[in-house]
C-alpha cells in the first residue's frame, strides 16, 4: 500500500483554499460533496489520500471510472511507454492502437456489434450514437427513461430526464418522450414508432438511483422496436466493462442493442469514450466526421491495458461475486435502520435510498451519512432524482475485509443517526 509523502504536506493548498480559488476561477456550476471536503492528493489501488495524510477506502470510484484500481502500475507503465513513443497525431493519420482497441472491443461487445467511434466522454460517445440513429433510420425522435442521464450536450441532455441536469431551457426542443416503466414505453412505441430512431436506456441507471431496468423489461419490447424499426442504444458508461457482473450489464436482459456507448472504465482515468454498431448502422456513418484526440494512442493504450487487466484478474466473475457479499452486507445494515431501503443493483454497482426520518429530510439524512463515512475513512457515492440515494461503486478489485469493514462503519453510522 502506498503512503503519502509527509514531505510535501506543506505544498498542499488545503481544502479552505481551494474553494476560494474555485468560487474565484471555475464556472459555479462545478460542485464538490461534503460539507468538509478533503483535499485528495494521492491514490493507490482502493485507497485515497488527502492533504493530512487521512486515508479513505474508496467506494465510489471516480463514479465508475477506477474499476481497476488508482494509479494501476499495470496499467500505467505500458501509457507511460506509449506517452513517451507517439503521444498524438489524430484521426487523420494511421496509427496502430486505435484499430487494436477496436478489434478487442468487436470481440467482446454484443451480439453483433462490431464498428467503433472513438470520442473523449460519456457525452460525446452518447451523442454520437443519437445521431447515427437518426442518419441509419432517417427518423428524428428518440424515447428516453424517467430517471436517465446521458450526458452534457445538447442531444444527450435533451433525452436526459433529470431535471437538475436539464439547465439549457432550449433542450425541450430535441424531440423525446420520456416513459417511467415498459408498459409505458410499449404505448410511445405503438403510438411514436413510425417517427422514433432509437430508444436509449441505460441497464442500470447511474445517476437515477442505481435502478436496473427489471428483468422482463424487454420481453415485449424488443419485438415492437424490430417492428417498428427503432434501435435500441445501450448506455454503459456507468456499467459497462464488467461493473455488474457481466462485461456489459445488457448482457443481464435477452435482448441484442443495435448500438452500445461506453466511457469511464475503459480508461481506467484517462479520457476515452465510444459509440459501437451493428455494420448496417455504421455504414450510414459516411459525412466527414472527427474527434482530434478521440482514438488517440496513449487513450487506446490504456484500454487495451484495461482490456488486458479485466480478462488476467477475472474483474467480471469478481465483481458478481463480491456483488453478492456487498448486497448482504447492505441487507443486514438496511434492517437496523428504518431510514433505509434495501439495497438493489447488479454487481458493484449498488444503491441504498434513504427515507425522511423524524421530521427530517432523506437528502439531509443522505449527507449525513456521507460526512460520518468519510470521518470513518470510506468515500461513497450519493445520487438519486432527489439526491437520496447512497452509491456503492467501488474498484473491481476491493476485498472483501473492506466491504465488511466499510459495512460495518455503515451500521455503525446509521445506529448513530437513529440516537
Amino acid at each position: 500500500m502506498a503512503h503519502i509523502n509527509s514531505d510535501k504536506n506543506s505544498e498542499y493548498l488545503g481544502p479552505e483554499k481551494i474553494i476560494g480559488l474555485k468560487q474565484e476561477y471555475l464556472i459555479p456550476c462545478s460542485y464538490h460533496f461534503y460539507r468538509r471536503p478533503p483535499q485528495i492528493v494521492q491514490a493507490s489501488g482502493t485507497k485515497v489520500y488527502d492533504s493530512t495524510g487521512k486515508v479513505y477506502t474508496d467506494f465510489f470510484a471516480g463514479v465508475s471510472v477506477m474499476s481497476c484500481g488508482h494509479c494501476n502500475p499495470q496499467i500505467n507503465n505500458r501509457v507511460i511507454q506509449q506517452l513517451n513513443t507517439l503521444q498524438h497525431t489524430t484521426s487523420i493519420y494511421l496509427t496502430q492502437p486505435v484499430v487494436e482497441l477496436a478489434r478487442r472491443l468487436a470481440e467482446i461487445l454484443p451480439g453483433t456489434i462490431s464498428r467503433s467511434f472513438f470520442c473523449n466522454s460519456g457525452s460525446e460517445a452518447n451523442e454520437s450514437a443519437l445521431l447515427a440513429a437518426r442518419l441509419f433510420t432517417q427518423k428524428r425522435k428518440f424515447i428516453a427513461m424517467e430517471g436517465s442521464l446521458h450526458g452534457r450536450t445538447f442531444l444527450t441532455t435533451g433525452v436526459t430526464a433529470i431535471p437538475m441536469w436539464r439547465t439549457d431551457p432550449f433542450v425541450d426542443e430535441v424531440p423525446v418522450s420520456f416513459a417511467s416503466d415498459e408498459a409505458a414505453v410499449m404505448e410511445l412505441l405503438r403510438n411514436e414508432g413510425a417517427e422514433t430512431a432509437a430508444l436509449i436506456v441505460e441497464p442500470i441507471q447511474g445517476n437515477g438511483g442505481i435502478r436496473p431496468l427489471p428483468p422482463s423489461f424487454f420481453d415485449r419490447i424488443a419485438v415492437e422496436l424490430k417492428r417498428q424499426g427503432v434501435l435500441l442504444i445501450s448506455d454503459e458508461i456507468q456499467s459497462g466493462f464488467g461493473r455488474s457482473g457481466k462485461m456489459f450489464a445488457i448482457e443481464h436482459y435477452p435482448v441484442e442493442p443495435d448500438m452500445i456507448t461506453g466511457a469511464k472504465a475503459l480508461g481506467n482515468g484517462f479520457p476515452i469514450g465510444f459509440f459501437a454498431a451493428r455494420p448496417e448502422i455504421a455504414n450510414a456513418f459516411t459525412k466527414p466526421s472527427a474527434s482530434t484526440l478521440g482514438g488517440n494512442p496513449v487513450s487506446c493504450t490504456a484500454g487495451l491495458a484495461v482490456l488486458d487487466f479485466i480478462k488476467s484478474e477475472n474483474l467480471v466473475s469478481r465483481a458478481a461475486e463480491y456483488g453478492d457479499l456487498l448486497m448482504s452486507e447492505l441487507r443486514q445494515v438496511a434492517k437496523t435502520a428504518p431510514f433505509l431501503n434495501a439495497p438493489r443493483g447488479l454487481g458493484l454497482m449498488v444503491g441504498m435510498e434513504v427515507r425522511d426520518y423524524q421530521g427530517k429530510a432523506a437528502a439531509d439524512i443522505t449527507d449525513d451519512i456521507l460526512e460520518a463515512m468519510k470521518e470513518k475513512g470510506f468515500l461513497i457515492g450519493k445520487n438519486g432524482v432527489n439526491r437520496n440515494v447512497l452509491a456503492f461503486q467501488p474498484p473491481l478489485i476491493i476485498e472483501k475485509a473492506e466491504i465488511t469493514a466499510m459495512a460495518d462503519a455503515l451500521e455503525q453510522t446509521a445506529s448513530h443517526i437513529l440516537g
